[in-house]
């Protein structure tokens, strides 16, 4: 089954949709934007969604009416984004039928914890864990873990990590690398990041046994060396 869970955004709000879309692409989720209820409607009806990222202020509908409406008919996870902090506001969107809601304004990796968390919950796409030695990579909060601690990774490296635990033993190209955890610059930038990922999970980064190097091929994460 296809690890990557796909999530649409609904926010009138352009600069924060593009924000949201970069972060959680960057974080190994596909992602569809809709500015607005109608727009919303109409992507619902066209494809299928693992979960709904929904603002409740929108300029065409309240976001309560689209969350009460889908309730009614679908199981689709829906997260509300919501300005309004009250707690009698908070009930009605989880009495419509949200799931979770984030107060804005809030940090983008509080935003991903708490999707992972529902997708968990509810039993949809996720991409689970993968063990490799001493560690254990989650997917869905790419939270890594030696031994049961926790090891701290930039949003960068959890996400190079979280593309090669996704096909263990398939060599990416560097060029793919970048593209997909929106690495900017040459090459180099990508080997950069490697190598200081490497010394968080390697006991020798010089002679990796996980992060390896396949010739002519690009990188790769032995889950079994």
């Amino acid at each position: 089954m296809d690890g990557t869970a796909h999530i649409l955004v609904v926010d009138d709000d352009r600069r924060l949709r593009e924000l949201l879309r970069r972060y959680l692409m960057q974080h190994g989720y596909a992602v569809s934007l809709a500015a607005d209820v109608a727009e919303a409607r109409r992507l619902l009806e066209a494809f299928a969604y693992d979960l709904l990222v929904l603002d409740l202020m929108l300029p065409d509908e309240d976001g309560l009416d689209l969350a009460a409406e889908l309730r009614r008919r679908s199981d689709v996870p829906i997260l509300l984004l919501t300005a309004r902090g009250e707690p009698e506001e908070r009930i009605a969107g989880l009495e419509a039928g949200a799931d979770d809601y984030v107060v804005k304004p809030f940090e983008p990796r509080e935003l991903l914890l708490r999707i992972a968390t529902v997708l968990r919950r509810t039993g949809r796409r996720g991409g689970g864990t993968v063990r490799f030695g001493p560690f254990l990579f989650d997917l869905d909060s790419q939270e890594l873990r030696r031994d049961g601690e926790v090891v701290r990774l930039t949003s960068v490296e959890a996400s190079l990590l979280a593309i090669l635990a996704r096909e263990p033993g398939r060599p990416m190209a560097r060029s793919e690398l970048a593209r997909r955890s929106r690495i900017s610059g040459s090459d180099r930038a990508v080997d950069v990041q490697m190598a200081r990922l490497r010394r968080k999970i390697e006991d020798n980064p010089r002679a990796p046994r996980y992060l390896v190097t396949m010739r002519g091929e690009g990188y790769a994460l032995r889950t079994e060396p």
